[in-house]
Order: structure tokens, then sequence, then C-alpha cells
């Protein structure tokens, strides 16, 4: 367990530099200069990422549970994983969806991390779910007070719902019937 919440210090601090510390953010980046940022950024993000994942399959060999979820609950986890792709992708295909919704990833992180809470009961899913769902309110909630950061994507286009909506769609599917079992062992289904 010491694992998983090393990672989850590590993967979800290193995503709430700008959350908690802006301005030593910009001094770094001013300081080091933006690609050199973002080259170390995305090594301590794919680090703490590593570790997350360790330490997720570590916990879950030995779970501790705290609830049984009713079957019911894992009816509803499908039903609110059917849009995370789909917003994904939105915020790299600028269109209505991203506009609408202005930050579809962080919507879809609070999708996905809710409705895993639902399906999964154990102590290891309420850390990394749980974790996941309050640093993706927490950065929401941030960004009124704070300039977006700059995400880089198509141009705006109505086209791009489309794309999202269909390359959404797609990955939900290959999620459910293969991908999903593939990757963490876990059937969502059957």
């Amino acid at each position: 367990m010491a694992i998983l919440i090393l990672g989850l210090v590590l993967f979800l601090g290193g995503h709430s530099v700008s959350i908690f510390a802006p301005e030593w953010r910009a001094r770094a980046v001013a300081r080091i200069g933006e690609l050199p940022w973002k080259a170390l950024y995305a090594l301590f993000a794919l680090f703490g990422f590593l570790v997350l994942v360790w330490g997720y399959g570590l916990a879950r060999q030995a779970p501790i549970p705290l609830y049984d979820p009713p079957v019911w609950l894992r009816h509803i986890n499908l039903l609110l994983m059917l849009p995370v792709f789909t917003l994904l992708l939105a915020a790299y295909l600028p269109g209505r969806i991203q506009h609408t919704l202005k930050h579809p990833m962080l919507v879809a992180v609070k999708l996905w991390a809710l409705a895993h809470l639902l399906a999964n009961g154990t102590l290891a899913d309420v850390l990394l779910f749980g974790g996941f769902l309050a640093w993706a309110v927490a950065d929401r909630i941030s960004l009124k007070r704070r300039a977006a950061p700059k995400v880089y994507g198509l141009p705006a286009s109505p086209v791009n719902d489309a794309l999202a909506i269909v390359g959404g769609l797609v990955l939900y599917l290959a999620f459910m019937f293969w991908l999903h079992r593939a990757l963490l062992g876990v059937a969502p289904i059957g």
C-alpha cells in the first residue's frame, strides 16, 4: 500500500504544482525554459505513473475490502464510463464539446474516478480513484483563479466533435471487450 501511496503522491503531486505553487512553476519555467520544463515534468509524471501502477498492482494482490458494491453499481459504472474517452479526445479536438465543458479532460477524470469508486470497494481502489477524483475537483476549482494551460491540438472545427465521439466510442468498446482485461486483468463485463 505504501508504494501505491508514493505513486499517488508523485503523480498527483506533480500534476498539482499549478494548483498549489503556480508562481514557483512560472519561475522554474522562466529559469530553465518551457521545453526543458515539459521534458522534466513528463519524466517525473511517467515515473510517478509507473510507481502508481506498480503499487496498485501490489495492493490488488492482498485486497483490503472496505465495502461490497452491489452488482447494479457495476452497470452504473459502465454507463458513466461511456462519455469518458470522448471527453479525453475532446480535450485535444477543439469543438463544441470542449467549448461547452471548458475542461473536458477534468470531467473525464471525475467520471472515470467516480464510476470506479462505485464499482470497486477495496482500500486500494478508494485511494486510487478517490485520489484522482479529489485532484480533479481541486484542479477545476483552481482553474477558476488561474489561467488554463495551453492545450495543443487540432484547429477548432465542428468535425472535431464527430471525431471525438466516434473515436471515444471506439476506445470505449475496445476497453470494454478487450483492453481493460488485457491491461488490467479484469473484464468489465462478462
